[in-house]
């Protein structure tokens, strides 16, 4: 199920245009795209797949399936509302499988049964890992959020295989790209499943990071005790889900959350607020027996409130980072807070940190 909804082009690059450069798309192009796009859906010149998609057979004629990768990825952007971005995905998965020999750690992805609401399900991961071996390692489990899926989050996921030893699970929460389910709070059993394999997979260590709405199942995770450690950066938790902060929501995200959550029509403000307030953590904000979370996010996010962030202030076994000067997820300084992760994570699990990516 999946509807389209009134955003302009422009309004999303304004939101997105650091994220594109940061993520690994050259600046010239994201300009030449930029200035060409005056559609969001069509799926014909100057719509916004169609030459995104032409960008990327492009870097895929240059003999750059990693890039080529990244702008799939782009092209179904900001959620797979039609099929030209159904398409998109699937041609982003073929160049990122074409890729993957080269990247600087060993790879494999894999389909893993879960159980969800009395059956089972198929959720396709990736996995990292610099030695290319599970048994005797932990696992970080990563997904990023409504937008940003598990591929399109590679230098992320890169940097934090090659700087932590470990191993990095990549999957996409529910209601996103190869995720079978969709953006509702019974995605916690989903998620829940998840430790339990990585568990097996790994050492027994499992450690989640979710970035943005993917922060909020970390937060689940890590306030529950499921996890031994939890990041979340940027993760909306409960003041994000009241009225005011959703009336207010800019860049079309209300028409992203609405598609990831199966509506298969544009929702009116009260049928989305009713469902997206089930996702407040509250019940277990108000617990005191988290495992260790580090909660990271930019003082300027225009998404998810600070209060979201502070509200952590003075848990046990938390440590809570608000950066000044950058945004949501603290995308703009994303270096900085990919440091405070890599410094924090082997303080709680008795793990290694390499010094830098790449690193030995």
């Amino acid at each position: 199920m999946s509807y389209t909804y009134k955003i302009d082009p422009k309004a999303m690059f304004e939101d997105r245009f650091k994220q594109f450069v940061s993520f690994g798309i050259p600046q010239a192009d994201v300009e030449t795209l930029q200035a060409t796009i005056t559609d969001m859906w069509a799926d014909e010149p100057g719509g916004w797949p169609y030459e995104w998609s032409a960008c990327a057979r492009k870097y895929m004629e240059a003999g750059n399936p990693l890039l080529s990768s990244l702008a799939y990825g782009f092209a179904k952007f900001p959620c797979l509302a039609n099929e030209a971005r159904r398409e998109a995905l699937q041609n982003q998965l073929a160049a990122y499988l074409a890729a993957a020999p080269k990247f600087p750690v060993n790879f494999e992805r894999r389909v893993i049964a879960l159980p969800y609401q009395g059956g089972l399900v198929n959720l396709p991961v990736h996995l990292f890992s610099r030695p290319g071996r599970y048994t005797d390692k932990p696992v970080l489990l990563y997904s990023g959020g409504v937008d940003t899926y598990k591929m399109d989050s590679h230098v992320l996921v890169m940097t934090l295989a090659q700087r932590l030893d470990m191993t990095v699970l990549a999957f996409d929460q529910p209601g996103t790209a190869e995720n079978p389910v969709p953006l509702t709070i019974h995605g916690d059993e989903l998620i829940l499943g998840l430790v339990k394999q990585a568990r097996e997979l790994g050492n027994g260590t499992v450690i989640h990071f979710g970035l943005s709405f993917g922060g909020n199942f970390a937060a689940m995770t890590g306030l529950s005790g499921a996890v031994d450690a939890a990041i979340v950066l940027g993760g909306p938790v409960d003041k994000a889900y009241a009225r005011e902060n959703l009336e207010r929501l800019p860049y079309g995200m209300p028409g992203i959350i609405g598609n990831d959550m199966g509506f298969d029509q544009e929702p009116t403000f009260d049928e989305f607020t009713a469902a997206i307030q089930a996702f407040s953590r509250r019940t277990l904000l108000d617990r005191n027996d988290n495992s260790p979370m580090i909660v990271i996010n930019g003082a300027d996010d225009v998404f998810v409130p600070r209060a979201d962030t502070l509200v952590f202030e003075g848990r046990k076994n938390t440590e809570v980072h608000l950066i000044a000067g950058t945004g949501h997820c603290a995308s703009s300084k994303l270096s900085e807070a990919l440091d405070m992760v890599c410094n924090w994570v082997p303080k709680q699990i008795g793990s290694l940190a390499f010094p830098e990516a790449g690193g030995k």
